[in-house]
């Protein structure tokens, strides 16, 4: 076993001395670091593309062996995939789409079909040294369509994958032409990972509504699996961070640093050149507070360093042009000779200087407008060790969610920052300490190593949880055993669920009608002599005996209120005078919740959601179970959450009482028992441990087999047969 982590950069720089020859340098980022101070007893390997093209044979091999000395495996990108596929789709069309910035969309059809290409290339590449029982994490959006790519192998392998942006609302992420394509190559992996549980909620929300999936909580259940969606915020390496004023060189840089700015106050920015950042309107929140704060003029500075990023692409160099207009504008209005109101550093800076940086500021301003969890915020406070500080930080940045301890802006507002700004500066040194001093705590214990074992422990447990819910798919071994118990059996009971087990469920119940191959092969199952066929639903009597009136079998309906023995129906359980009570509020919910509908039976009301909105139907459902709790309890009626269902139903009767009727006749040397439903494991609880219960479908169960859906139950009823 090992971890084989995909991402679309590996984490290095490669360099090129004079005569030739590569030297490896590992990078400093925050995924590198969280990675590598990760204790497992496992080989960790690194697949991604090395940032550089290689087209001379011989230079590459030389690259590849100075790689493999530290476990990393280049997937080498030309020019075109680079400006397609990096800079045209990841860029152009889903780093905005995901920040929430649809107008800077920029699509091109050839863009997607670089993604496909070289997501395709990725999985070819690490399929060369994945193998059976290996643990693969794959890294952000560049990546989507792998962690499917890799599940069509069929290896038995588990596969992670983690969202480092947001995950826009599913009213923005239906824009995308390739949703469900994307969508589903996520669903490749066994746990999808993300920041915040609310890009969590709006990635399950966009699986509900575009691949109408069932997902409870946090699983989405498909045809032979469970796939787990969770929050895991990232850290940093707190203590690099804490103890950096330690190293001389650091500590000279602080002093050095606070020496150049003067003896102000002094407002800290870091960001890399993107709209995303928020940079423009930040500095207009400072020239506002500059403006209608006299006072603080030549008392504080904003310290900007932006790093290059991209300033090749339109959209960046225009951004860039104007953030240098706007600083000279400000600095040129109100500088005097011995102060500067911004310092602008358009460069990338070593940890060193910025752990030098954050210690000496008074305030660091993190305000992206939208942002995946912004580790700058975190870096900060980590570095201030003891000393007072105050973080203002946008609500809009995943970190928002665990730092609220700071001031938190809304960073389209350039009024709220200039305010924030202003309560910031003036904040007494015991509550700045005090309060930076609980947001470390926060922070020192969520570090990014903290946050891998996190996914990775998680990641083990989805895997288990699957394997034993494989467990139960019945494999030919299985089948082998039950056909041949069937065989050498004299006396057989066949207890059968209809709907999600016979037939799929359709939008109109009334039209899952049973096709003329289900009444055939029922026929044929109940001429044999050796069984007794029952057909165990929660449909009313008249459908049944419509459907299945004319067949030698046993029917039972209303989950077992009614049944139907040598052509007479009997009854278990009296009909109900349905409260006016309880009739007013699940029609008053059906009249609120589009297409909805009402079911009344004589000893059950049901309440049909199979089509209505996912969103809307969560809020509907505890409105109506909160409803009906008192005026239920007061008459003994159960309330039961089935398959697209909320059912009123009599406690006297379930299909665990009717299944204990029809063994209290006879006794029997094979029973089977198939069902999809939450009504279905009171039979399956009923019945003795030698039975064969199947479950339909991914929830789990008492069952002690499951198939994933009706057509198999057919096919298995056939070989049942042959």
């Amino acid at each position: 076993m090992k971890l084989v982590i995909i991402s679309n950069r590996l984490p290095l720089k490669i360099s090129k001395d004079g005569n030739g020859r590569h030297s490896i340098v590992p990078s400093e980022g925050g995924l590198t670091t969280g990675l590598d101070s990760l204790k497992t007893s496992v080989g960790k390997y690194w697949v991604g593309w090395p940032g550089m093209y290689v087209e001379n044979p011989k230079e590459k091999e030389a690259i590849n062996q100075e790689l493999l000395k530290h476990n990393f495996y280049p997937v080498y990108l030309s020019p075109r995939q680079i400006e397609n596929f990096y800079e045209g789709y990841c860029n152009s069309v889903l780093w905005p789409l995901c920040h929430y910035f649809f107008s800077y969309i920029q699509y091109d059809n050839k863009y997607w079909e670089a993604y496909k290409e070289i997501n395709a290339l990725f999985c070819a590449e690490a399929l060369k040294i994945i193998e059976p029982d290996d643990i693969v994490w794959i890294q952000d959006y560049q990546l989507m369509l792998l962690p499917q790519m890799l599940r069509e192998n069929n290896l038995d392998i588990s596969i992670g994958y983690f969202h480092h942006i947001p995950f826009p609302s599913y009213e923005l992420f239906r824009t995308l032409s390739e949703r469900a394509d994307i969508l589903n190559g996520l669903l490749g992996a066994d746990l999808i990972g993300f920041h915040t549980h609310d890009y969590m909620r709006h990635f399950i929300s966009a699986v509900y509504r575009v691949l109408k999936l069932d997902c409870h909580l946090d699983e989405i259940y498909l045809e032979d699996r469970v796939v787990n969606v969770d929050a895991f915020p990232m850290g940093i390496n707190y203590d690099m961070f804490y103890n950096a004023l330690d190293n001389p060189r650091i500590s000279k840089k602080a002093q050095k640093f606070r020496s150049d700015f003067g003896d102000g106050k002094l407002i800290l920015s870091v960001d890399r050149l993107d709209y995303s950042k928020g940079i423009l309107i930040r500095l207009t929140s400072f020239m506002n507070f500059l403006e209608n704060n006299p006072r603080y003029r030549k008392n504080v500075s904003l310290v900007m360093i932006v790093a290059p990023s991209r300033d090749h692409v339109g959209k960046y160099a225009g951004l860039k042009d104007e953030i240098d207009k706007t600083v000279g504008a400000i600095n040129a209005k109100y500088r005097t000779m011995n102060w500067t109101p911004i310092y602008y550093f358009y460069r990338s800076y070593p940890f060193e200087d910025l752990a030098a940086f954050y210690h000496v500021s008074d305030i660091a301003l993190v305000t992206p407008l939208r942002d995946g969890m912004n580790l700058v915020a975190k870096e900060y406070l980590a570095a201030k060790r003891d000393q007072p500080g105050v973080l203002i930080l946008s609500e809009m940045a995943g970190a928002a969610n665990e730092l609220s301890d700071a001031i938190i802006v809304n960073p389209n507002n350039a009024r709220d920052m200039e305010n924030a700004i202003k309560q910031a500066l003036e904040m007494p040194v015991e509550e700045q300490i005090q309060t930076m001093s609980a947001l470390q705590e926060i922070v020192s214990v969520q570090t990014v190593s903290q946050w891998a074992k996190d996914f990775l422990d998680e990641l083990k447990s989805v895997k288990e949880k699957n394997r034993h819910l494989q467990r139960k798919n019945i494999i030919e071994p299985d089948f082998d055993d039950i056909k041949k118990a069937y065989n050498f059996s004299r006396n057989r009971l066949l207890i059968l669920d209809y709907d999600g087990t016979l037939v799929n469920f359709q939008d109109n119940p009334l039209k899952a009608t049973p096709p003329a191959g289900l009444l055939d092969l029922l026929e044929k199952l109940s001429c044999d002599s050796k069984n007794r066929i029952e057909i165990c639903s929660g449909r009313n009597k008249n459908i049944l005996e419509k459907w299945f009136g004319h067949l030698p079998i046993g029917l039972s309906a209303e989950h077992g209120v009614y049944f139907k023995e040598d052509g007479i129906w009997h009854q278990q359980a009296p009909k109900i005078e349905w409260d006016d009570e309880i009739l007013h509020i699940i029609m008053r919910i059906t009249k609120r919740t589009p297409k909805s509908r009402i079911e009344i039976k004589d000893t059950a009301i049901v309440w049909h959601y199979r089509n209505v909105d996912p969103w809307l139907v969560n809020m509907r459902i505890t409105q109506l179970i909160d409803a009906l709790i008192t005026p239920c309890s007061r008459s003994n009626l159960q309330i039961v959450k089935g398959n697209k269902i909320i059912e009123v139903k009599t406690s006297e009767v379930n299909k665990g009482i009717e299944t204990e009727r029809l063994l209290s006749e006879k006794k029997y040397d094979f029973i089977l028992a198939m069902g999809d439903d939450t009504t279905d494991e009171d039979m399956f609880r009923a019945l003795p441990a030698n039975a064969y219960t199947i479950k339909i479908g991914e929830h789990y169960t008492a069952a002690r087999y499951r198939l994933s859906e009706p057509v198999y139950v057919i096919e298995f009823l056939k070989k049942l047969l042959s």
